[in-house]
């Protein structure tokens, strides 16, 4: 458990490198006629967001139960607070749900950093166009030149530069229905 804790923060940071795997340009010229193979990993982003999120809600736990002060909201200060009270939250009723949710994250990480060769990260949602009884499913496309929009099955259309603007839109609708 405390290694995960301690690992988790350099798997947070190398997975950045995986949000858009094309390769960096060390020579921007455009040639012309030259296209944008632009492809986002929205499945990174999504576990990025998750270790957040889970890191923040058992630290919350601890605080409150604690009454200790809040660490600052980095992956890196997270992990280390948790760390530090690894003691108090494996004497808790639910220890066991805390170690199964950091062994997943950190084996979720890693998967994102060097994923198996058939092992495709899936985004399925429901459609974020209002009343659209469509899904969203997009794999993570590793290949130069593979798919830059992701569309719904009633076919709306995203493009590489709005998907960030449709990850919001999903984590909005995620909310309302959780709410």
């Amino acid at each position: 458990m405390e290694q995960n804790l301690r690992v988790l923060p350099g798997l947070y940071q190398e997975c950045l490198h995986q949000v858009s795997p094309t390769g960096r340009r060390t020579n921007p010229t455009k040639v012309s006629g030259s296209r944008s193979k632009d492809c986002l990993d929205i499945s990174v982003l999504d576990a990025r967001h998750n270790i957040l999120t889970i890191l923040e809600s058992w630290s919350g736990m601890v605080v409150d139960k604690l009454r200790t002060p809040a660490p600052p909201r980095t992956v890196v200060s997270l992990a280390r607070f948790l760390t530090l009270h690894l003691h108090w939250l494996a004497g808790q009723a639910p220890a066991v749900d805390f170690a199964d949710e950091i062994e997943a994250l950190t084996g979720e990480l890693r998967r994102t950093i060097d994923p198996e060769p058939n092992d495709l990260h899936t985004l399925i949602r429901q459609c974020v166009v209002d009343n659209c009884p469509g899904t969203i499913s997009a794999s993570a496309q590793r290949r130069a030149g593979a798919g830059s929009s992701i569309t719904c099955s009633s076919g709306h259309s995203w493009e590489v530069r709005e998907w960030l603007s449709l990850r919001k839109l999903m984590e909005r609708q995620r909310k309302g229905v959780s709410a």
